[in-house]
Protein backbone atom coordinates (compact mmCIF):
# COMPACT_ATOMS: atom_id res chain seq x y z
CA UNK A 1 0.00 0.00 0.00
CA UNK A 2 1.32 3.42 -0.96
CA UNK A 3 1.42 6.25 1.48
CA UNK A 4 -0.87 9.16 0.79
CA UNK A 5 2.04 11.56 0.06
CA UNK A 6 3.62 9.18 -2.45
CA UNK A 7 0.28 8.59 -4.15
CA UNK A 8 -0.50 12.33 -4.39
CA UNK A 9 2.91 13.07 -5.91
CA UNK A 10 2.34 10.42 -8.57
CA UNK A 11 -0.76 12.23 -9.86
CA UNK A 12 0.56 15.78 -9.73
CA UNK A 13 2.52 17.47 -12.49
CA UNK A 14 5.99 18.45 -11.33
CA UNK A 15 5.79 22.25 -11.08
CA UNK A 16 9.57 22.69 -11.45
CA UNK A 17 9.58 20.88 -14.80
CA UNK A 18 6.57 22.90 -15.94
CA UNK A 19 8.30 26.19 -15.12
CA UNK A 20 11.43 25.11 -17.01
CA UNK A 21 9.30 24.33 -20.07
CA UNK A 22 7.77 27.82 -19.98
CA UNK A 23 11.18 29.54 -20.18
CA UNK A 24 11.63 31.43 -23.44
CA UNK A 25 15.12 32.48 -24.52
CA UNK A 26 15.98 35.87 -25.92
CA UNK A 27 16.14 36.40 -29.70
CA UNK A 28 17.99 33.65 -31.49
CA UNK A 29 20.73 34.24 -34.00
CA UNK A 30 20.12 33.27 -37.59
CA UNK A 31 21.36 29.70 -38.24
CA UNK A 32 25.03 29.58 -39.16
CA UNK A 33 25.72 33.21 -38.25
CA UNK A 34 28.24 34.58 -35.79
CA UNK A 35 27.26 36.13 -32.48
CA UNK A 36 28.60 39.62 -33.21
CA UNK A 37 28.72 42.13 -30.38
CA UNK A 38 30.54 45.32 -29.51
CA UNK A 39 33.23 45.37 -26.84
CA UNK A 40 30.86 47.35 -24.59
CA UNK A 41 28.07 44.80 -25.05
CA UNK A 42 30.48 41.94 -24.34
CA UNK A 43 31.68 43.68 -21.18
CA UNK A 44 28.08 44.17 -19.99
CA UNK A 45 27.30 40.47 -20.41
CA UNK A 46 30.54 39.56 -18.62
CA UNK A 47 29.66 41.87 -15.70
CA UNK A 48 26.16 40.34 -15.45
CA UNK A 49 27.66 36.83 -15.51
CA UNK A 50 30.18 37.68 -12.76
CA UNK A 51 27.47 39.34 -10.63
CA UNK A 52 25.26 36.26 -10.85
CA UNK A 53 28.10 33.79 -10.16
CA UNK A 54 29.94 35.65 -7.42
CA UNK A 55 27.20 37.59 -5.62
CA UNK A 56 23.56 36.69 -6.30
CA UNK A 57 23.75 32.91 -6.60
CA UNK A 58 25.95 32.31 -3.49
CA UNK A 59 23.72 34.59 -1.38
CA UNK A 60 20.60 32.79 -2.60
CA UNK A 61 22.13 29.36 -1.93
CA UNK A 62 22.67 30.45 1.69
CA UNK A 63 19.04 31.55 2.02
CA UNK A 64 17.71 28.32 0.50
CA UNK A 65 20.00 26.25 2.73
CA UNK A 66 18.81 28.14 5.81
CA UNK A 67 15.16 27.80 4.73
CA UNK A 68 15.56 24.07 4.08
CA UNK A 69 16.81 23.64 7.62
CA UNK A 70 13.59 25.14 9.02
CA UNK A 71 11.57 21.99 8.49
CA UNK A 72 8.47 21.68 6.30
CA UNK A 73 9.44 22.88 2.84
CA UNK A 74 5.97 22.70 1.28
CA UNK A 75 4.79 25.94 2.90
CA UNK A 76 8.17 27.63 3.33
CA UNK A 77 8.08 30.77 1.15
CA UNK A 78 11.81 31.44 1.44
CA UNK A 79 12.58 27.91 0.28
CA UNK A 80 10.03 27.83 -2.56
CA UNK A 81 10.90 31.28 -3.90
CA UNK A 82 14.62 30.65 -3.43
CA UNK A 83 14.54 27.41 -5.43
CA UNK A 84 12.55 29.10 -8.20
CA UNK A 85 14.97 32.03 -8.32
CA UNK A 86 17.95 29.62 -8.37
CA UNK A 87 16.48 27.92 -11.46
CA UNK A 88 16.06 31.32 -13.12
CA UNK A 89 19.65 32.30 -12.31
CA UNK A 90 20.98 28.95 -13.54
CA UNK A 91 19.07 29.32 -16.84
CA UNK A 92 20.44 32.83 -17.30
CA UNK A 93 23.97 31.62 -16.51
CA UNK A 94 23.69 28.86 -19.13
CA UNK A 95 22.45 31.41 -21.66
CA UNK A 96 25.21 33.92 -20.84
CA UNK A 97 27.87 31.20 -20.96
CA UNK A 98 26.74 30.12 -24.41
CA UNK A 99 26.55 33.71 -25.69
CA UNK A 100 29.94 34.70 -24.27
CA UNK A 101 31.64 31.57 -25.60
CA UNK A 102 30.36 32.18 -29.14
CA UNK A 103 30.82 35.96 -29.13
CA UNK A 104 32.76 37.61 -31.93
CA UNK A 105 33.74 41.01 -30.52
CA UNK A 106 33.82 43.74 -33.15
CA UNK A 107 35.46 47.07 -32.43
CA UNK A 108 33.57 49.62 -34.56
CA UNK A 109 36.33 52.24 -34.36
CA UNK A 110 38.63 49.86 -36.27
CA UNK A 111 36.34 49.66 -39.30
CA UNK A 112 38.46 49.74 -42.45
CA UNK A 113 35.73 51.19 -44.65
CA UNK A 114 34.08 53.99 -42.65
CA UNK A 115 32.18 55.28 -45.68
CA UNK A 116 29.78 52.30 -45.61
CA UNK A 117 27.42 50.97 -43.00
CA UNK A 118 28.62 47.82 -41.24
CA UNK A 119 28.24 46.31 -37.77
CA UNK A 120 28.90 48.92 -35.07
CA UNK A 121 28.11 51.94 -37.25
CA UNK A 122 26.15 54.84 -35.85
CA UNK A 123 23.87 56.00 -38.64
CA UNK A 124 21.74 59.13 -38.85
CA UNK A 125 18.77 58.67 -41.17
CA UNK A 126 16.08 61.01 -42.50
CA UNK A 127 12.50 60.15 -43.44
CA UNK A 128 10.73 61.56 -46.49
CA UNK A 129 9.30 64.32 -44.25
CA UNK A 130 12.81 65.32 -43.13
CA UNK A 131 12.63 64.02 -39.56
CA UNK A 132 15.91 62.46 -38.43
CA UNK A 133 16.82 59.59 -36.14
CA UNK A 134 20.12 58.08 -35.08
CA UNK A 135 20.78 54.34 -34.64
CA UNK A 136 23.79 52.23 -33.75
CA UNK A 137 23.92 48.71 -35.19
CA UNK A 138 24.82 46.30 -32.38
CA UNK A 139 24.57 42.65 -31.37
CA UNK A 140 21.34 40.81 -30.62
CA UNK A 141 21.98 40.78 -26.86
CA UNK A 142 22.74 44.48 -26.62
CA UNK A 143 19.91 45.89 -28.74
CA UNK A 144 17.62 48.47 -27.14
CA UNK A 145 15.50 50.43 -29.61
CA UNK A 146 14.54 53.00 -26.95
CA UNK A 147 18.19 54.12 -26.83
CA UNK A 148 18.76 53.85 -30.58
CA UNK A 149 20.69 50.57 -30.44
CA UNK A 150 19.26 48.16 -33.04
CA UNK A 151 20.21 44.55 -33.65
CA UNK A 152 22.17 43.77 -36.79
CA UNK A 153 19.46 41.26 -37.74
CA UNK A 154 16.62 43.81 -37.57
CA UNK A 155 14.95 44.81 -40.85
CA UNK A 156 16.25 48.40 -40.58
CA UNK A 157 19.84 47.34 -39.90
CA UNK A 158 19.77 44.83 -42.76
CA UNK A 159 18.51 47.52 -45.12
CA UNK A 160 21.27 49.90 -44.00
CA UNK A 161 24.13 47.41 -44.41
CA UNK A 162 26.69 48.42 -47.06
CA UNK A 163 24.85 51.67 -47.84
CA UNK A 164 26.71 54.99 -48.03
CA UNK A 165 25.91 58.58 -47.07
CA UNK A 166 23.27 60.00 -49.41
CA UNK A 167 21.87 56.57 -50.33
CA UNK A 168 18.12 56.01 -50.09
CA UNK A 169 17.12 52.58 -48.81
CA UNK A 170 13.76 50.84 -48.51
CA UNK A 171 12.77 48.43 -45.79
CA UNK A 172 9.68 46.75 -44.37
CA UNK A 173 8.67 48.33 -41.06
CA UNK A 174 5.66 47.42 -38.92
CA UNK A 175 3.90 50.42 -40.50
CA UNK A 176 4.68 49.24 -44.03
CA UNK A 177 7.44 49.88 -46.54
CA UNK A 178 9.51 52.97 -45.71
CA UNK A 179 12.15 54.90 -47.62
CA UNK A 180 14.91 56.61 -45.68
CA UNK A 181 18.03 58.53 -46.63
CA UNK A 182 21.37 58.00 -44.92
CA UNK A 183 22.56 61.37 -43.64
CA UNK A 184 25.76 60.42 -41.74
CA UNK A 185 27.77 57.33 -40.83
CA UNK A 186 30.31 57.22 -38.03
CA UNK A 187 32.15 54.59 -36.02
CA UNK A 188 32.81 55.33 -32.34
Amino acid sequence: MQTRAAMNKAFVKDSEAAEDEEFVELPALPPGSNNYMTAIGHARLRVEFEQLVKVERPALVQVVSWAAGNGDRSENGDYIYGKKRLREIDRRLRYLTKRLETAVVVEPERQENPGQVFFGATVTIADADGSQACYQIVGVDEADATTGRISWISPLARALMKAREGDVVRFQSPAGIREIEIVTICYQ
